[in-house]
C-alpha cells in the first residue's frame, strides 16, 4: 500500500472563492479519490492563508477586525467544499495556534543556522503578489498577473539567504525531471535560475503591519507571506514530531496554479533545504481559466462564482466540465454555452441516456432484477465490451498519474459509446419478441447492468455524486460500493437477482439562453390522413425542402404525452426534434438509428419544447407509423433527394 499526501495551496482570504479555486480543489480531490480507489493511504489538505497587508485593507473596508474578516472568508471556502464534493482530510488556517508555533519553530531553526539576516532592500513591490518583482518579470511596466505597476519600496527587514541554495536547486530540478510538471514549467524555472538568485525578504516592521506571526528572534517584526504560508504543508502533517510525518512528506504532491509557481518551485525548496528537509515529491501546475481571453481572478474583478454555477447546473456537471475542458498545465476558456454543450451532449445524451435505457429495459424485460446470464453465451461483441472495460484501469492509472484528467474522461467516454452501440447492435426489444431468444436477452441485459456498475466505479473520483446514484440504482452492497479498482474491475461481480431501481433523469437536458430567446411561440400542428388527396407540386417547391440523414443520439418521452418523443439528433450539428411516434416506438429502440428529417422546417414549440425539424414516417392504411430510414451507412448530414 502506497502513501500519498495531496495539497492545494492555502487560499488567500482577501475575497471569496472563484472558479480558479474551485478547479484547483476539484483536481486535487479527484486525484486523492483516485489514489484511494487504488487502495493507497491518502491525506488531502486544503485551507486558507490569513495574514498580510491585503487582509488588513479588506477588513478596514468592511469595518471589522482582520481576525473577524479572516473568519468570515475562511468559512466561505470551507462551506463551498462540500457543495463541490471536495472532501479534504484537513482544513488548515494560518491563524491556527498550531501553525503559528510551527512557523516560529521553523524561523528559529533557519535563523540559528545563519540563513536569516537583517538588511536593507529597495525594489519594485507588487501588493497583489505580495513580493518584489524584477524588471524582467514586468510586461509594459506592469505586473503580468495583476496588471498594475509595482511600487518602489525601500525598507530594513529580515531576509532569508535563498541565494545560498541556488546551485543545489538547479541540480535538484535537473536531476528530478518529474519534480515540476508539466515540463514547460520546469524549463521556465531553470531559465529563471540562470540569473543570480536574490535573497527573500521575510518580514515587515510592526510599525507598518501588525497582522502577522511575530518573529521569535526579533520583537518589532512580523513574518511576511511566504515564510508563513508555505509552512502550512508541514504543519498539516504535525511537523516535526508526528510519527507519520516522514512517510507522508516523502509522498507530498502540491497542486497549484501557475501564478504561484515561483514561490513553490524556488522559495519553498530552498526553505526546506535550510530546514534539513527534502523538497516535496512533485509540483503539479495548471494554467488559468480565462474569460474573454483574460485570466479569471479576484484582483481583475472578473471572478466567476462557483456557488452560482452549482445552483444552475449542479455539482456533477460542474466537476465534469472543469476536468474535461482543461488540459492540465494549459490555459482554458470558460463559457456557459460550452458548459451547456458538455452537459447536454456528454452527460444527458451519452451517460444519462445509457443509464436510463439500460434500467428501463431491465425493468421491462427482467422485472427490475439483475438477470442471470446464459451459460456459454458469449459473442464477439460481448468479448469486445469486456476487453474495453479490462483496459480502462491501466489507462486511468497512466493518465490520472499525469494529471491528464481530460484524457482519462475521454477514455471512459469511448467505452461508454461502445456500450450505447452494444444496445443498438443487440437490440433487446427485438430479442424480447422471440421466446427462443430469451437466454440471449438475459445475457445482453446482464452485460448492460454490469457495464453500469463498472462505469460507476470508474467515475467515482470524477463525479462521486452521480457514481453513487448509479450504484444505488443497481442495489450494490456496501462491500461493492467500497471496493478498490483492482478488485472491482473484475467482470461479473454484480450478483444476479439484485433489486434495481430507476434514478429518474440523471441529467435533464438544459436549454441555452440563446435557444430560448430564439424560440417562437407555440405553433399549431396538423394531422393529415393518408387518404386525403395530395395536390401536385412544382419541382422547384420540392427543392425548397432540405431533407437530411440524421442520427438519433438520445430519446425520451415528453411528459404528459403518450404520443410525443423528444429526439436529439445529429444532422451533423446537434438539434432537438419532437416527433409524434410515441405510440409506435419506445425511446430505447430509437437511439443509434439513422432517419430522414426535414432540416429546414421553421422551428415550433410543442409541449413547451422547441422542435427544430420533422422526422419522416410512413403510415400504411390501418397500420402504425414506420420511420423512414436510409439504406446502407449514409452519414449524418447527407442530403436526400
Amino acid at each position: 500500500m502506497n502513501s500519498c499526501y495531496v495539497t492545494t495551496p492555502i487560499y488567500y482570504v482577501n475575497a471569496e472563492p472563484h472558479l480558479g479555486h474551485a478547479y484547483t480543489s476539484i483536481a486535487a480531490d479527484t486525484y486523492a479519490r483516485f489514489r484511494r480507489l487504488c487502495g493507497d493511504t491518502v491525506r488531502f489538505q486544503t485551507g486558507t492563508d490569513e495574514h498580510g497587508e491585503k487582509i488588513v485593507q479588506a477588513a478596514e473596508a468592511a469595518g471589522i477586525s482582520p481576525q473577524a474578516y479572516a473568519d468570515r472568508i475562511s468559512a466561505s471556502f470551507r462551506d463551498l467544499w462540500p457543495r463541490l464534493d471536495v472532501q479534504p482530510d484537513h482544513f488548515i488556517r494560518t491563524t491556527d495556534p498550531v501553525h503559528v508555533q510551527a512557523v516560529q519553530r521553523a524561523l528559529t531553526q533557519v535563523h540559528e543556522r545563519g540563513d536569516i539576516y537583517f538588511g536593507e532592500y529597495g525594489g519594485l513591490y507588487c501588493k497583489g503578489c505580495e513580493r518584489f518583482l524584477t524588471e524582467k518579470e514586468l510586461v509594459d511596466g506592469l505586473c503580468p498577473d495583476h496588471r498594475k505597476a509595482p511600487e518602489k519600496v525601500s525598507e530594513r527587514n529580515y531576509f532569508f539567504r535563498m541565494s545560498r541554495y541556488q546551485d543545489w536547486l538547479i541540480d535538484h530540478i535537473k536531476s528530478n525531471p518529474d519534480f515540476i510538471s508539466p515540463e514547460g514549467y520546469r524549463n521556465e524555472m531553470l531559465a529563471f535560475l540562470s540569473e543570480p538568485l536574490e535573497d527573500l525578504c521575510i518580514s515587515r516592521p510592526v510599525a507598518r503591519l501588525t497582522w502577522g506571526i511575530p518573529l521569535p528572534f526579533a520583537p518589532g517584526f512580523v513574518t511576511y507571506v511566504w515564510f508563513d504560508a508555505l509552512i502550512n504543508y508541514l504543519t498539516g502533517l504535525g511537523w516535526p514530531d508526528h510519527p507519520d510525518f516522514p512517510r507522508l512528506w516523502a509522498a507530498a504532491e502540491h497542486v497549484i496554479a501557475k501564478d504561484i509557481l515561483k514561490p513553490h518551485a524556488i522559495f519553498w525548496p530552498t526553505m526546506l533545504r535550510a530546514l534539513g528537509l527534502a523538497p516535496c515529491r512533485r509540483l503539479r501546475v495548471h494554467g488559468y481559466w480565462n474569460l474573454d481571453h483574460v485570466k479569471i481572478s479576484k484582483s481583475l474583478g472578473n471572478a466567476v462564482r462557483p456557488g452560482e454555477l452549482l445552483d444552475k447546473y449542479g455539482v456533477d456537471t460542474l466537476r465534469y466540465f472543469l476536468l474535461r475542458e482543461m488540459s492540465f498545465g494549459l490555459d482554458a476558456s470558460f463559457g456557459e454555452e460550452a458548459l451547456l454543450t458538455r452537459h447536454n451532449s456528454d452527460l444527458a445524451n451519452d451517460l444519462g441516456n445509457l443509464v436510463s435505457r439500460s434500467l428501463t429495459m431491465l425493468a421491462k424485460y427482467a422485472g427490475d432484477r439483475v438477470p442471470e446470464p446464459a451459460a456459454g453465451d458469449e459473442g464477439e461483441d460481448d468479448r469486445e465490451l469486456r476487453r474495453a472495460f479490462a483496459q480502462l484501469p491501466g489507462l486511468l492509472e497512466e493518465r490520472i498519474g499525469q494529471f491528464a484528467f481530460h484524457r482519462a474522461l475521454q477514455g471512459i467516454w469511448e467505452v461508454l459509446g461502445l456500450c450505447n452501440r452494444y444496445i443498438v447492435t443487440n437490440a433487446p426489444w427485438e430479442l424480447a419478441k422471440d421466446p427462443a431468444k430469451a437466454p440471449r436477452l438475459m445475457t445482453v441485459l446482464y452485460n448492460l447492468a454490469e457495464s453500469l456498475r463498472q462505469l460507476a466505479l470508474l467515475l467515482r473520483p470524477f463525479m462521486p455524486g452521480v457514481s453513487g446514484r448509479i450504484e444505488g440504482c443497481l442495489g450494490l452492497t456496501p462491500e461493492l460500493r467500497e471496493i478498490t479498482l483492482g478488485s472491482g474491475s473484475r467482470w461479473g461481480l454484480l450478483p444476479p437477482g439484485s433489486q434495481l431501481t430507476s434514478p429518474g433523469h440523471l441529467f435533464p437536458r438544459l436549454e441555452s439562453k440563446a435557444a430560448a430567446a430564439a424560440a417562437p411561440s407555440a405553433a399549431p400542428t396538423a394531422e393529415v390522413s393518408g387518404a386525403a388527396p395530395v395536390p401536385l407540386v412544382e419541382l422547384a417547391d420540392f427543392q425548397k425542402l432540405d431533407l437530411r440523414v440524421a442520427e438519433i443520439i438520445a430519446a425520451e418521452r415528453v411528459k404528459k404525452s403518450d404520443k410525443l418523443i423528444r429526439l436529439t439528433v445529429r444532422v451533423p450539428e446537434e438539434r432537438t426534434i419532437v416527433a409524434g411516434i410515441g405510440k409506435d416506438y419506445q425511446p430505447e429502440e430509437l437511439v443509434g438509428r439513422r432517419v430522414v428529417v426535414v432540416a429546414n422546417l421553421k422551428p415550433a414549440k410543442l409541449m413547451g419544447i422547441e422542435s427544430q425539424g420533422m422526422v419522416l414516417a410512413a403510415k400504411p392504411e390501418g397500420g402504425g407509423l414506420f420511420i423512414v430510414s436510409p439504406a446502407g451507412e449514409a452519414a449524418a448530414g447527407s442530403r436526400v433527394g
